[in-house]
């Protein structure tokens, strides 16, 4: 018994920290892009952009975010976001970033970026090509999906309409 609870309690000891870091964001795409003085790289998790696809975005200031603050808008090819304060990113403490966002559409996205900070405020644009969402078209995986809900509804309404004819037969047979 004293080997179980010293295996547990090893065991629980070694797992805690592997469970409390965050995984790093793997970063599989950079892009430079000129913000006023300041020069920012943004970098992606997923190369190329997919419409509906999540991903990470993260962005870093001339080495540091310490004495900036800066602001994002996305704007899409018929979609025009509102303007957001870059906050550190969650498993990126060190970075601006956004986690785990997905851009609704394909076609050319604009990051508009605004920093200010010790060389004064400054503006620029990144523009980004969003290919088509992967997969099947949204409509067929909808069909696919909620097909046998459909059809196990269907035979729950046959079984109730048959089942309902039955019993009225019973109560008026002598």
């Amino acid at each position: 018994m004293r080997a179980f609870i010293l295996a547990l309690t090893v065991m629980f000891l070694a797992a805690a920290p592997a469970y409390a870091a965050p995984p790093p964001v793997e970063v599989v795409h950079t892009e430079n892009v000129q913000v006023g003085p300041y020069d920012v790289r943004a970098s992606f998790s997923e190369w190329p952009l997919r419409a509906e696809r999540s991903l990470d975005f993260t962005f870093l200031p001339d080495g540091d975010i310490t004495g900036h603050r800066g602001t994002l808008r996305l704007v899409g090819p018929t979609i025009s976001g509102d303007e957001e304060r870059l906050a550190r990113h969650p498993r990126s403490r060190s970075e601006w970033g956004l986690d785990i966002r997905a851009l609704p559409e394909e076609g050319v996205w604009k990051l508009e970026f605004a920093v200010d900070g010790p060389k004064g405020p400054g503006n620029g644009v990144l523009a980004v090509a969003v290919g088509p969402r992967p997969g099947p078209p949204a409509l067929l995986s909808w069909t696919l999906g909620l097909g046998p809900v459909i059809i196990g509804g269907i035979a729950a309404l046959v079984v109730w309409i048959r089942g309902r004819g039955r019993r009225r037969a019973d109560i008026w047979t002598w």
